[in-house]
């Protein structure tokens, strides 16, 4: 067997022996919540659930409130992306009046909780930019989540080596073009797999604008277990919906990273 197999068995012989780890702590954990349950003399009741996901008009609460976090998620993921491209050229300006703004912002949001940006985004700046509830939630998640993901675009463009700026320089490309054509598009590959890891706890930090009575997946779960008292299938239900969204988005995320990975450039050249 050559060397090439040998390598192929040994990496199938660990992907076995992880998902052995991985299906044994699945088992341990669904073993201590029946012995918890079972100490409290707990009965469930998962038919119950049913109609919370599939009414027979469609879809059920629980789903309506999904379409919320996902529509919210998503609105706050593009506020995310261009606040933080923003603060990180603001960052990397010349000029001090930006990167002193850059930096206000960041260690304003930053330093402060998410849950209290929500209440102060909704109880003190809503009326005075007349906006409603939804829009304070995407803005809150948009500041602080871009905050974020300013320094992580800004670690991207600072790792390029410094011959990419020269080369596009002695080649006659402006900075607006140095970093649209050069710089951007090779930052942007390095820093996609931090950046989805943003994504993803935005996904989870939008549970909070259920606290100024934004009917998304939190709320609505709150609701029904507050009508039903069907607290731990209830909430299994909604941690296992999160659960699908966020890594369903990390694998698509993964496999944009390997196609990418393959693609020519002129600049970095091919990459295995």
């Amino acid at each position: 067997m050559d060397v090439r197999g040998q390598k192929c068995n040994t990496l199938s012989r660990r992907n076995w022996i992880d998902y052995g780890k991985f299906l044994l702590l699945a088992g341990l954990f669904v073993w201590l919540t029946a012995l918890a349950t079972g100490g409290m003399d707990y009965t469930w009741h998962w038919r119950r659930v049913l109609p919370f996901l599939f009414s027979g008009q469609g879809a059920g609460p629980l789903l309506q409130g999904l379409l919320v976090t996902l529509e919210i998620s998503s609105l706050s993921l593009l506020g995310t992306l261009f606040l933080g491209l923003a603060t990180a050229l603001f960052r990397l300006s010349h000029s001090f009046t930006a990167r002193a703004l850059a930096g206000f912002y960041l260690e304003l949001i930053r330093n402060t909780p998410l849950l209290i940006q929500i209440f102060f985004i909704y109880f003190v700046l809503s009326p005075v930019l007349d906006i409603g509830a939804f829009s304070s939630a995407v803005l809150a998640l948009s500041l602080f989540e871009g905050s974020y993901a300013a320094e992580i675009i800004r670690s991207g463009i600072v790792s390029l080596p410094r011959g990419q700026w020269e080369a596009s320089y002695s080649l006659g490309l402006g900075s607006f073009d140095t970093y649209r054509s050069v710089i951007l598009p090779q930052a942007i590959r390095r820093v996609l797999p931090p950046l989805a890891g943003q994504a993803v706890s935005l996904i989870k930090d939008s549970s909070l604008v259920s606290t100024i009575a934004i009917y998304d997946l939190t709320m609505q779960g709150q609701k029904i277990v507050a009508e039903t008292f069907l607290a731990f299938e209830v909430w299994f239900t909604v941690a296992a919906i999160y659960l699908v969204i966020t890594f369903g988005l990390s694998m698509a995320v993964r496999t944009m990273e390997k196609r990418s990975a393959g693609n020519h450039s002129p600049w970095t050249g091919n990459r295995p």
